[in-house]
């Protein structure tokens, strides 16, 4: 039996209502296929009084606070209206405690300034928007701060850059509770990408998709990405968005980084550690639903990009997760 998680949202006066609504519409997306209850209990928690005014010229109005911010699973710091104010001292607290009881804590965008003023940033590696690098970087410099990653994971601790780089980082919180298949189905009903690695830059000064082509061929990879066992490559990818190998290899590069086949792998290998964190399923299983010609071939790779062998990255995550058995979802 799958338990639901309790996610506090922390709203303050003068919050930015948009970053307000991207861990309540992201954890809040979904229900789950055999009854109405949704994977997450989501509920924005006020740190000050009850009625809320928003940068935005409305007001909100929060029935909750400390108590829930305090018993949550995941406590989520959606951005923060002034990094030169000091968070107060009660919910510094409550953040440092609750880390203490083993529960998530996430500082989006701006949020990361309260993470870092609670000390829970202290020698870890860390995140916030771009235009506030330098300065995070001056007053934190115990923290290291990685100003190009879209979003990091360290020690029960997830910062995140701007807008949609907080959407990436809860897209990923789900993944990590709940397996790539109902993030991408979440990601799905959001119409937003289903995974961007967090180590991907944060600032580009194009955008990506700035044609047709890029639009068709990100959408091809998504294709791929949702039937990874079947057999791909560059010439037969290139045919069928009708370019040629020299012209697909060149727009692949500057689209995601990579080359076809390391993209290839990177997916494989990410597919592989949500089936060793979700499901008891053999390694000889699990390379033939990700692509790998054989369990060797798959050890060999996963050794590479992920330093430890599949058995060993099984036994030190899998027991942290709350579910041992794969999640089916309605299409």
């Amino acid at each position: 039996m799958i338990s639901d998680l309790n996610v506090a949202v922390v709203a303050f006066n003068h919050i930015s209502p948009f970053h307000l609504s991207i861990p309540s519409i992201v954890f809040a997306a979904d229900k789950r296929p055999s009854h109405e209850q949704p994977w997450f209990n989501v509920r924005v928690c006020s740190i000050e009084q009850e009625v809320l005014q928003t940068n935005a010229g409305f007001s909100l109005s929060c029935n909750y606070g400390y108590a829930e911010i305090s018993t949550a699973d995941i406590i989520i710091v959606p951005s923060w209206n002034d990094p030169h104010q000091k968070p107060p001292e009660q919910l510094l607290e409550t953040l440092r405690t609750a880390y203490q009881h083993g529960s998530q804590i996430v500082g989006l965008c701006l949020g990361a300034y309260v993470l870092a003023e609670a000390g829970l940033l202290n020698a870890k590696s860390a995140t916030t928007h771009w235009a506030w690098t330098e300065d995070f970087k001056q007053r934190f410099p115990e923290i290291n701060l990685n100003a190009d990653a879209l979003y990091i994971d360290q020690d029960q601790i997830l910062t995140s850059a701007g807008v949609a780089a907080g959407i990436d980082c809860c897209l990923h919180i789900i993944r990590k509770h709940y397996g790539h298949s109902i993030a991408n189905h979440v990601a799905k009903r959001l119409v937003v990408s289903p995974h961007r690695e967090g180590n991907q830059t944060q600032f580009i000064e194009q955008p990506i998709a700035k044609s047709i082509s890029d639009l068709r061929l990100s959408t091809a990879l998504d294709s791929i990405r949702e039937n990874l066992k079947q057999p791909y490559s560059l010439d037969d990818i290139a045919q069928q968005l009708c370019m040629s190998a020299r012209s697909f290899t060149r727009q692949f590069k500057r689209l995601t980084g990579l080359s076809f086949n390391q993209w290839l792998l990177r997916e494989r290998v990410g597919l592989v550690k949500n089936f060793l964190e979700t499901t008891n399923h053999s390694i000889e299983s699990i390379a033939l639903q990700c692509g790998f010609n054989s369990s060797d071939s798959l050890r060999k790779q996963f050794n590479h990009y992920i330093g430890i062998s599949p058995s060993n990255y099984r036994k030190t995550f899998k027991s942290s997760l709350k579910i041992s058995t794969p999640i089916q979802i309605q299409k």
